[in-house]
């Protein structure tokens, strides 16, 4: 980890490319994405990219976290106690569950310091996640958000980017196309969740259907015959009504009329759906940096057994996040304590990760 440095540069050192990333002053820049709808056809419909955000989440959360000033472990420090417990509501596990779930879901995370009302820049009396769907960038003259704006419910807050006490930290993943939001897993995996879903849709379609396929009813009757329109409606009501569903299947139909019943049979391309889906799912693990063995998915065959894949998550994927947010908790919070100080992951759990 690095010790602290200012959070943002000098405005002496402003980038001389900030023209093209300049918005008027104090007018938002809107999220390009329905965040909400994105979120609800993938964490909450999805049970790939739900065990993919939560797994992430978990893991990172739980790594246990140490302060340091100068190098040495301070288990009595103010921020130490800050972070055991950043809120009445949550503990550190749940503070940072809630934000590395952020990230993943939405490529953007939001943790606000609540000041204390004296002193601005003296260290936050409490810590809270925001969510990032509420959340928008203010941008400023040089490209630096000069604030954000939180809604809720019609009603809006702006919290003004202090240099020496930032109220809002930003954490956001790499987005090469926008320069105030991140790129979330989810959005980059939203076509094979799209292909997960629609061939879930499939299977519980097919299964409603007495797991099989319909079948063709032929009218046999003379050259050129065709049912009349009453019979052609009291057939396909009896049909619907009596031989659909699960609670129907197996049901035997009594045809009259010269009717046959033609059952029809799936081809070997209409089962290729089952191998789409499987294959969009490794898809969705391998955007969130996840081992389709962790997942459980057939047909992977990458990692040679369950712990090598299990040590390359945790070395691949949530080390470097942790590593990430830490570096950023540092910046953040460490001008307000005016020491040399830096959060860590403990040393013993780095320990055990390297014999893993």
């Amino acid at each position: 980890m690095f010790p602290f440095t200012r959070s943002r540069p000098p405005e002496a050192k402003a980038s001389a490319a900030a023209i093209a990333t300049f918005h008027p002053t104090g007018r938002p820049v809107w999220t390009p994405r329905d965040l909400a709808a994105l979120t609800r056809q993938s964490y909450v419909q999805n049970a790939i990219a739900h065990r993919c955000v939560r797994l992430i989440a978990q893991s990172a959360a739980t790594l246990p976290l140490t302060v340091t000033v100068e190098g040495r472990p301070q288990t009595t420090h103010p921020l130490a106690s800050l972070l055991a417990r950043p809120n009445p509501a949550q503990d550190c596990c749940a503070l940072l569950e809630t934000l590395y779930g952020h990230l993943q879901i939405a490529g953007n995370a939001y943790l606000e310091a609540v000041p204390d009302p004296a002193d601005a820049t003296a260290p936050p009396r409490e810590l809270h996640t925001l969510r990032p769907d509420r959340m928008r960038v203010i941008p400023g003259q040089g490209g630096w958000p000069e604030g954000y704006e939180y809604r809720v419910g019609g009603r809006a807050h702006r919290f003004a980017q202090i240099d020496e006490a930032p109220p809002i930290l930003h954490l956001k993943t790499f987005h090469p196309l926008d320069d105030h939001y991140g790129l979330s897993p989810l959005e980059a995996a939203a076509i094979p969740v799209d292909i997960h879903n629609a061939a879930s849709r499939w299977n519980k379609a097919l299964l409603d259907n007495a797991a099989r396929p319909s079948g063709a009813v032929i009218y046999n009757g003379p050259d050129g015959g065709t049912l009349s329109e009453g019979q052609y409606a009291r057939l396909k009501d009896q049909l619907e009504t009596r031989h659909q569903g699960a609670m129907n299947a197996g049901r035997p139909i009594l045809l009259e009329g010269g009717l046959d019943w033609k059952p029809m049979s799936f081809s070997p391309s209409d089962m290729e759906f089952m191998k789409a889906k499987d294959s969009a799912a490794r898809e969705i693990a391998l955007a969130f940096g996840i081992p389709p063995m962790l997942l459980g998915l057939p047909g992977d065959a990458t990692y040679s057994n369950y712990a090598e894949a299990n040590r390359a998550f945790h070395t691949q994927t949530i080390l470097p996040l942790a590593h990430k947010t830490l570096s950023a908790l540092t910046h953040w919070l460490g001008v307000r304590y005016g020491e040399d100080l830096s959060v860590e992951i403990a040393e013993q759990n780095r320990a055990d990760n390297a014999e893993n």
